[in-house]
């Protein structure tokens, strides 16, 4: 389950990202979408109708993409509007990925681009228009279906998997090193980002969660020859971010060339490495 409130402004798009954003914890445990529910709360008073039916457009032509079934849900009258999905999925017992099971010597692969946290910040104080960041609102809309992309063998190499939200790359790695209690090392110039992300970053849209997040993970995180503007990408909180996949190294380049036809900026930005010392597991940033 997850909602929030508008970070566009076109309804259509953001009930498409809405319901993107809530699929995808499903595409994260290797299932498959089955159903959804819609959770929705908006000012009765002074939103129109046809605001609405435009949000729930966007959701239920993605969650038809997703080739699952729009079977209802509740709304409330609110001051503000919030909309999301309660998303029901099915995937084999014994093939249910998770973010604690990252492999000695796995391949990190990161299926979107970073830096959607910075543009809608941006989009948010009227700097930018939707047109502007076109690139950014297409990849939060986004379905992260991977599970119907990659064949049994390549599905079977995937040790760990998380989606990259709110918590930022840097956040949702931690959690993937804490509980697989393994070291996660990264190289800085794989990772992909949008053509402006470090422009806007530079500019200062930035949001509480920047903040928040560099503090969460102080402790846990590494780097070399990182700037202070480039480790604000890492903290940057995503919207229906991308996946980051952990996948045995032999099958890491068939993955990707999978991925590649349909996520044309997947990229292998890292790999696992033993917990040697047994210490508090982290993340290394190499330039």
């Amino acid at each position: 389950l997850d909602f929030f409130t508008p970070i566009v402004d076109s309804p259509y798009l953001f009930g498409q990202i809405a319901a993107a954003n809530a699929l995808s914890d499903v595409y994260a445990m290797g299932g498959l979408p089955q159903t959804a529910m819609a959770i929705l709360a908006f000012p009765i008073a002074t939103f129109s109708q046809e605001l609405i039916a435009e949000v729930l457009q966007g959701a239920g032509d993605k969650i038809g993409e997703a080739k699952a079934s729009f079977v209802g849900g509740h709304s409330i009258d609110d001051d503000t509007l919030k909309f999301g999905l309660s998303v029901t999925g099915t995937v084999h017992p014994d093939r249910v990925w998770q973010n604690s099971k990252a492999q000695s010597g796995d391949v990190l692969i990161l299926t979107k681009a970073l830096g959607t946290g910075t543009a809608t910040a941006a989009l948010k104080r009227s700097e930018v228009t939707e047109v502007d960041i076109q690139a950014e609102l297409l990849s939060m809309a986004a379905l992260n279906n991977i599970s119907q992309i990659l064949n049994e063998t390549q599905m079977k190499a995937i040790h760990a998997a998380t989606d990259i939200t709110g918590f930022g790359l840097a956040g949702h790695a931690v959690h993937m090193a804490r509980g697989s209690q393994k070291n996660l090392q990264f190289k800085f110039s794989q990772i992909p980002r949008f053509e402006k992300t470090l422009q806007f970053l530079e500019k200062g849209f930035l949001t509480k969660a920047h903040r928040t997040n560099k503090e969460y993970v102080a402790e846990e995180v590494f780097f070399e020859g990182i700037s202070d503007l480039e480790k604000q990408l890492l903290y940057d909180p995503q919207t229906s971010g991308g996946l980051l996949l952990s996948v045995d190294s032999a099958q890491a380049d068939s993955i990707l060339n999978a991925l590649s036809v349909k996520n044309k900026v997947a990229a292998k930005i890292g790999f696992v490495k033993d917990n040697q010392n047994h210490s508090k597991s982290h993340l290394e940033f190499l330039k």
